[in-house]
């Protein structure tokens, strides 16, 4: 974020501000549908482009937040603080190596420039979802971050402008859809923890979990035909979570999930399935018994995780897997 901070204000010095020949009256990118900006992974600075013209977003790291959610910031410091808006107009074409390289180009030049001194940055974040490829669940792709400026003034050269509400326009960004797909497992088994009430599923990025079981979901008797056992989720029962690994901290094993120790994987995030009401969000187990093997195999029905004010759907039926009971044991 200093970085790019550092890089407005030396473009401003190196350029300089002449008002030539060049008299902007007001900030017009609505025909501008696309954001970028200079470090997706920061996104510290965003910025449109015309053919002469720049708009300029500055922000700290982390507030372009992946959540639903409307978030405000205010312009603070006069325009020379952490969130800075920033409009400006060239003598020929700008491109994004005027705004993020490290060392500006000397040409062209800004003939002018205007600084918001004051105003309240909102940031209104919509998740983006796509249907998932196989089953009717749903994934998110990325969020879409609608911009407006309100009750902002610009200093410019011919004094101070006031406006109620400014639009910026949208910024998008993308994350990682959840795959949720196991690790090859050709017998279709689930694991469970003896240590801890878990039963789970896995592959080396991430693993989707039953914490706290309802026992009568697996009891070694074969339910009839269509007619499965069904519990719902709760706060103390039943409870659902998808975990998923840190890059670069480690892999997801059977051992590390039942029993973390210091070199498990740093979970990154933790969806949370949501509380079980009417035929959603609930755990089915249908039983079968061959020789003296029972088959327990758990499906979720109509699950949804979630994650701070995000959610997305698993699928009407999603198959956790099957847990195998040999009473010859």
């Amino acid at each position: 974020m200093k970085k790019y901070a550092a890089l407005l204000l030396f473009a401003f010095l190196l350029n300089g501000c002449d008002d030539g020949d060049l008299i902007v009256e007001t900030i017009d990118f609505e025909s501008v549908t696309d954001s970028q900006a200079c470090d997706p992974l920061t996104n510290t600075l965003i910025y449109k482009l015309k053919a002469q013209e720049a708009l300029l977003l500055q922000l700290p790291q982390d507030k372009i937040i992946n959540d639903n959610g409307y978030y405000e910031y205010p312009i603070d410091a006069k325009g020379n603080g952490l969130y800075r808006v920033v409009y400006r107009a060239y003598d020929g074409t700008v491109t994004a190596a005027n705004i993020c390289g490290a060392i500006p180009p000397s040409t062209p030049k800004v003939m002018e420039e205007w600084i918001a001194t004051d105003g309240i940055i909102t940031i209104q974040s919509t998740q983006i979802d796509k249907k998932n490829a196989n089953d009717d669940g749903t994934r998110i792709t990325g969020y879409e971050h609608s911009i407006i400026i309100n009750n902002v003034t610009f200093a410019k050269p011919s004094g101070d402008q006031t406006q109620a509400k400014y639009v910026f326009g949208t910024y998008n960004t993308t994350v990682t859809p959840a795959t949720l797909t196991f690790r090859t497992n050709t017998s279709g088994l689930a694991y469970s923890c003896s240590n801890v009430k878990r039963i789970f599923n896995y592959n080396t990025s991430f693993y989707l979990s039953i914490e706290d079981i309802d026992p009568a979901l697996l009891v070694n008797t074969v339910t009839p035909s269509n007619e499965p056992r069904r519990s719902a989720i709760t706060t103390t029962m039943n409870k659902v979570f998808y975990k998923t690994a840190k890059a670069e901290t480690g892999i997801f094993t059977e051992d590390n999930i039942c029993t973390p120790t210091s070199s498990s994987p740093v979970v990154e995030q933790t969806w949370t399935g949501q509380i079980g009401a009417g035929d959603k969000g609930i755990i089915e187990v249908t039983t079968t018994l061959v020789g003296t093997t029972y088959t327990h195999t758990i499906v979720l029905k109509s699950v949804a995780l979630e994650r701070g004010n995000s959610s997305f759907q698993l699928g009407s039926s999603f198959l956790l897997g099957k847990i195998e009971v040999n009473t010859a044991n």
